[in-house]
């Protein structure tokens, strides 16, 4: 192997690290985020869920995480309808919170066995 595989295959461990011990924290960010979602003006937490979720989904799969990443693009996609209207139900904010509930709960439990 050249140096030069050495040396990216030993950054992108060092990325694959640094996504597995970041991940936790941002679970719990998506979690306290979501818990603080005001369905009357949820902009500014819905463009905060959307970046992380936007980030997990891109990362995830390169780092051995398919099926939360899978899951992550699948959320960040309802969650960009959702912020297309102008007006939104409560009821609507509430089912895709309490799915990006399981999706944290999920990836607190078993993040690389996701499904």
């Amino acid at each position: 192997m050249h140096a030069a595989d050495k040396g990216f295959f030993s950054r992108l461990a060092s990325f694959n690290d640094s996504f597995a011990s970041n991940l936790p924290a941002t679970l719990e960010r998506m979690a306290a985020v979501a818990a603080g979602l005001d369905p009357r003006a949820p902009a500014a937490a819905a463009n905060e869920l959307q970046a992380m979720l936007h980030t997990v989904a891109g990362s995830a799969a390169t780092f051995g995480y398919r099926g939360l990443g899978h899951h992550a693009r699948a959320l960040e996609q309802r969650l960009r309808v959702l912020m297309t209207f102008d007006a939104v139900a409560a009821s609507d904010w509430a089912s895709w919170t309490s799915e990006l509930g399981q999706f944290v709960e999920a990836g607190r439990r078993d993040p690389r066995g996701f499904n």
